[in-house]
C-alpha cells in the first residue's frame, strides 16, 4: 500500500492574526506545532490581495520549517517573481477571483494551455515543484499532462459540498470522479494529490484512493484546533488517513 501524506495549510492562523493586527497568532510557530504532530509538508496561498498570508510569511516559512514547502499561488507575474525569488519545494497553480472567498473549483487548465505551459517551465527551472489544483475532469487531466507539469491536486470541495448534503446518490457520484480522475491522472504517470473541505467525516473515503500520496488540508484544521489544538487536530487526522489506507474506515 502507497503511503500518504499530510500536507497542513497554515493559511487560516494568518487570517485571524490579520483580523487584528500585530503579529499573534504566528502562522510560522502553527507550522512547526504542525510538524511537531507529524506533518510531511506546509502549504500556503499567497494570495493577490494579501487577505490571509503575506510575502515575509512565506519567506519565514522557507527559511525556518525543514519541511517541504508547498506555495499556493495564482499564475500572475507579480507571484512568479516572488515564487522564483522564494524557491519553494513546489508550487500549486491555483484559481483566484478577488470576490470569493475561498477557492471556488479548479483551474482551467484546457482553456489555459499555452500560458499554463509557460510558468509551469518557469517554475521548473527555479527548482519548483509544478501542481495543478483541478476538477477531475479527464479534460483538465489531460491537460495537466500536456503541460508538463508533474503533479495535479484534485479538487475535493464539491465532494465535501455533496457530504453536507447528506444525498448518499450525490456522495458516490463524487466520490467516483475522484476516484476515475486519481486513477486516469496516475496512468499518465502524474502524482495525485487532493484538497478542499476535508474534514475528519468526510477524509477516510479520499484516503482510500491509492493513486492520491497527499492531501492538503487547513481550514478544518485550523478551526478544530480551536477545540482540541492544533497538534491534536493534526495527529487526529493523520491517524484517519492512515486507517484508510489500511482499510480500517469509521
Amino acid at each position: 500500500m502507497k503511503p500518504i501524506r499530510l500536507g497542513v495549510n497554515i493559511d487560516h492562523v494568518a487570517t485571524l492574526r490579520n483580523a487584528r493586527g500585530g503579529a499573534h497568532p504566528d502562522p510560522v510557530r502553527a507550522a512547526e506545532l504542525a510538524m511537531s504532530a507529524g506533518a510531511d509538508g506546509i502549504t500556503a496561498h499567497l494570495r493577490e490581495d494579501r487577505r490571509h498570508i503575506r510575502d515575509d510569511d512565506m519567506r519565514r516559512l522557507k527559511d525556518e520549517i525543514p519541511l517541504p514547502l508547498n506555495f499556493e499561488m495564482a499564475a500572475t507575474a507579480e507571484m512568479l517573481r516572488i515564487a522564483t525569488e522564494i524557491r519553494p519545494h513546489a508550487v500549486c497553480l491555483v484559481p483566484e477571483k478577488r470576490e470569493e472567498r475561498t477557492t471556488e473549483g479548479g483551474l482551467d487548465a484546457a482553456g489555459n494551455r499555452a500560458m499554463l505551459t509557460d510558468y509551469a517551465a518557469a517554475l521548473k527551472a527555479a527548482g519548483a515543484r509544478v501542481s495543478l489544483f483541478i476538477d477531475p475532469d479527464p479534460k483538465q487531466i489531460e491537460a495537466a499532462a500536456a503541460i508538463g507539469a508533474p503533479v495535479i491536486e484534485i479538487h475535493t470541495g464539491t465532494y465535501q459540498q455533496a457530504c453536507d448534503s447528506t444525498t448518499n446518490a450525490r456522495i458516490k457520484n463524487e466520490l467516483q470522479l475522484i476516484r476515475d480522475g486519481a486513477a486516469r491522472a496516475s496512468s499518465l504517470g502524474l502524482e495525485v494529490h487532493a484538497g478542499h473541505g476535508l474534514n475528519f467525516h468526510n477524509v477516510q473515503p479520499v484516503a482510500a484512493i491509492t493513486e492520491i500520496v497527499e492531501l492538503n488540508i487547513g481550514h478544518f484544521l485550523i478551526g478544530e484546533a480551536l477545540f482540541m489544538g492544533l497538534a491534536e487536530s493534526v495527529k487526529e487526522m493523520k491517524r484517519l488517513m492512515q486507517d484508510a489506507r489500511t482499510g480500517r474506515l469509521y
